[in-house]
């Protein structure tokens, strides 16, 4: 576990410190808000819907999976949805299109822009609203913008907000507010405007929000493996258990990857690297493996290296109709609005 997430879960002297500039934060982020609402700060409208896709905490590992499903969702209702991202680099650069070349990208974005393809362009940037317009002039038929962050950056208008609350206690922490905790904002602060997607098994003061209106159930299946070099050639995770196995991640991963190793009766010599390590040939040679199972978001890394042994273990979410009912419905009012 790393340092800063170590501190998130519990509650010291320090906290207590800590504690009046996160309640200086919420206050700072209502006004904020509230400046921009009244157009006292200007915001940015675009020619198109735009969806807002974020997590209430910091330690966002389940939102991929969930941006995977939205896209897949909009394309096979007919819809030409673009994404862009700022990534988790602290100098994202200017708006770019993030391709097969960008190996050197954020790993999540790098992941996102491989599975959602050609059908959906993935542009990355530190400024939003240039990133979204640089991707509307490259791709002019897009006509829907999703917005992998900025839930509390208002420059870029939005049109739909979709908020995961993760409830695992990694995720979800002491409960606190940055700088005292890891979430970006407190569940009092959702309104019945936003989509609630909640993850993980609900715990504490912070874990009924049935007065903010319906929330949306995700479930994560992660119970099969792919090998990189033949993606078609698929097995269950079951299957690996009388093989000697090597497991690879980064940091980043390493907390569910591990779990679900363990939790399937694996044996595996376990190598974690730091967050957002850019992997080599030789990290993943291992001449006494019978595989090498690595997280997929980290495996997308090594695919210009890969070998036979290499196997990715991607993240699917799974969300029952009602959610995708209701994010069509909305589009649909939006266009008739317009």
């Amino acid at each position: 576990m790393k340092l800063s997430e170590l501190y998130w879960h519990r509650i010291t002297p320090l906290h207590f410190l800590l504690w009046p500039l996160s309640i200086a934060y919420e206050y700072f982020l209502t006004l904020k808000k509230l400046c921009y609402w009244l157009d006292i700060l200007p915001a940015a409208r675009l020619p198109v819907p735009v969806i807002v896709v974020d997590s209430l905490s910091l330690i966002d590992d389940n939102k991929p999976p969930l941006l995977v499903w939205i896209v897949d969702t909009l394309l096979r209702h007919g819809h030409t949805p673009g994404v862009i991202t700022r990534g988790s680099s602290d100098h994202p650069g200017p708006p770019r299109a993030i391709t097969d070349a960008a190996r050197e990208t954020d790993s999540k974005a790098f992941m996102l822009a491989q599975q959602c393809g050609k059908s959906c362009p993935v542009w990355i940037g530190g400024n939003r609203v240039a990133a979204a317009k640089a991707l509307l002039n490259a791709h002019p038929a897009c006509n829907i913008v999703i917005c992998t962050d900025g839930l509390t950056d208002f420059r870029l208008e939005r049109d739909i907000e979709i908020v995961i609350v993760d409830f695992d206690k990694h995720s979800h922490g002491n409960g606190l507010l940055i700088p005292a905790g890891p979430l970006r904002m407190s569940p009092r602060q959702l309104t019945k405007t936003n989509i609630v997607v909640t993850s993980g098994r609900a715990y504490g003061r912070h874990s009924n929000l049935a007065h903010r209106g319906k929330t949306y159930n995700m479930k994560l299946v992660n119970d099969t493996a792919y090998n990189v070099l033949n993606p078609a050639t698929r097995q269950p995770i079951d299957d690996f258990k009388a093989k000697k196995i090597h497991a690879v991640t980064d940091d980043d991963n390493a907390r569910w990857f591990f779990d679900l190793l363990h939790q399937s009766g694996l044996t595996a010599q376990l190598h974690d690297y730091r967050d957002k390590h850019r992997f080599k040939a030789a990290e993943i040679e291992f001449p006494d493996a019978d595989a090498v199972l690595m997280p997929e978001e980290n495996a997308f890394q090594c695919q210009s290296f890969a070998h036979e042994k290499l196997w990715a273990v991607p993240r699917k979410a799974w969300i029952n109709d009602e959610l995708q009912n209701q994010l069509v419905n909305r589009l649909q009012k939006i266009g008739k609005s317009t």
